[in-house]
């Protein structure tokens, strides 16, 4: 018999638009604290309930509390808000020179810092890095100097990627940081290669890797995922979901179906959903999964549940697709003021000091800034020599290229 029934199609909608009152009471927090904590050699069958669950550390009072609690010392905790004040600083600085048309292009990471700093303070300093366009921190947490960021954004004759790069995707290999795609879903299956080469040496290093919620709808997602599992690849898979890309919500990429955590599922790999805003949290879970990485357990996927709380990139505005006040009204706050209010709540900081910590990473952006900026900035034409173009690719330069350099005259 026919079909009387026509067929459709349904098309994902935010829940608001411009114009509408934020509303985010369809989600359901657990109570930090209430999430057990497994063992780093249990199976992914025992863990199926963790995708659909949030893991926290800090409760509304900032105390910490449960089985995921690190106890970090207060020293560590005081450096980890420092560097991300440092990172917050550093976007606003490199931000306003876009505007200022000294650069052509930058992407802030506020409302997410602590996904990358407590990542690099739980990860070792030479474990792979294969970040996604707002892992910054990454490079900060481990004392990559300002200057050479800035030289890179303003496209100066210091530049050490030498014009080869936009402005924000840096590389550096001494600090193990994997040089940054526009297209993100490659950085997965590098990290996965360069992981199961890792143990493939019988190396100790293992790798972990940032994506963005969007990028798990393409296949290069896929393809790590299965090589993670069949290999058992000493790898941490990190999924930012922060609610949106550059104009569509998470839900166009399968976030209203199911967590993006549960995608490690079908996999037989264990997927935690941790508070990406929880900085004792982030570093909890990447703790967790770097020492079954360790300890030949294999690969875990992490999805780190935060919001993007300004636009996507300066190309970007989001007051086209999203309520202008919806950053404020995200119930899992602001990752600086969280770390901060758990610092004093333990009596290890203070508002003054606060204040003084601000001044000193704004004192230190200045700083740099002014020196990166008498090198030169976009459009003064102090940028790296043409010749630049032909090295580094080969350790010897082949006729053809040797050729080509000489009829350029450099």
């Amino acid at each position: 018999m026919k079909n009387r029934i026509p067929l459709s199609l349904r098309v994902p909608e935010p829940k608001c638009r411009p114009g509408d009152k934020p509303d985010f009471s369809a989600l359901k927090l657990p109570e930090a604290g209430s999430v057990p904590r497994p063992e780093i050699s249990a199976h992914a069958r025992e863990l199926l309930e963790y995708p659909f669950t949030l893991i926290r550390v800090l409760d509304a009072k900032g105390r910490a509390v449960g089985p995921w609690n690190p106890k970090l010392e207060p020293e560590t905790l005081r450096r980890g808000l420092k560097h991300m004040l440092l990172v917050r600083v550093y976007d606003d600085r490199m931000y306003r020179a876009q505007r200022q048309g000294k650069t052509s292009f930058y992407m802030k990471s506020t409302g997410e810092e602590a996904v990358a700093i407590a990542a690099a303070y739980a990860l070792e300093r030479d474990d792979m890095c294969f970040p996604s366009y707002r892992q910054q921190g990454l490079l900060i947490a481990r004392g990559y100097p300002l200057i050479d960021m800035m030289n890179q954004v303003y496209s100066n004759v210091k530049d050490p990627v030498k014009g080869r790069q936009l402005p924000i995707m840096y590389s550096s290999k001494e600090y193990n940081f994997f040089t940054i795609s526009g297209n993100l879903g490659t950085q997965f299956p590098q990290a996965v290669g360069w992981a199961m080469a890792s143990a493939y040496k019988g190396d100790d290093r293992i790798a972990a890797s940032w994506i963005g919620d969007g990028t798990t709808a393409e296949g290069d997602f896929h393809y790590a995922m299965t090589f993670a599992s069949v290999y058992r690849a000493p790898v941490i898979l990190n999924v930012v979901n922060n609610q949106w890309a550059i104009s569509c919500f998470q839900g166009i990429a399968g976030g209203n179906e199911a967590t993006f955590a549960s995608k490690a599922i079908g996999y037989g790999l264990p997927g935690l959903r941790v508070d990406g805003n929880d900085f004792l949290a982030v570093y909890a879970a990447t703790q967790w999964a770097a020492a079954r990485a360790r300890a030949n357990f294999g690969a875990t996927m992490i999805e780190l549940y935060t919001y993007r709380a300004e636009a996507h990139s300066t190309s970007d505005d989001p007051s086209r697709y999203r309520p202008a006040d919806e950053a404020k009204a995200w119930p899992l706050g602001d990752p600086v003021e969280r770390l901060k209010q758990h610092l004093i709540a333990i009596g290890e900081w203070s508002e003054e000091q606060h204040q003084a910590a601000l001044a000193e990473a704004q004192e230190q952006v200045r700083a740099a800034n002014k020196e990166a900026e008498a090198v030169g900035v976009l459009g003064q034409g102090n940028i790296p020599s043409v010749k630049t173009m032909f090295e580094d690719v080969y350790k010897d330069m082949p006729w053809h290229l040797r050729r080509q350099r000489q009829e350029t005259g450099v």
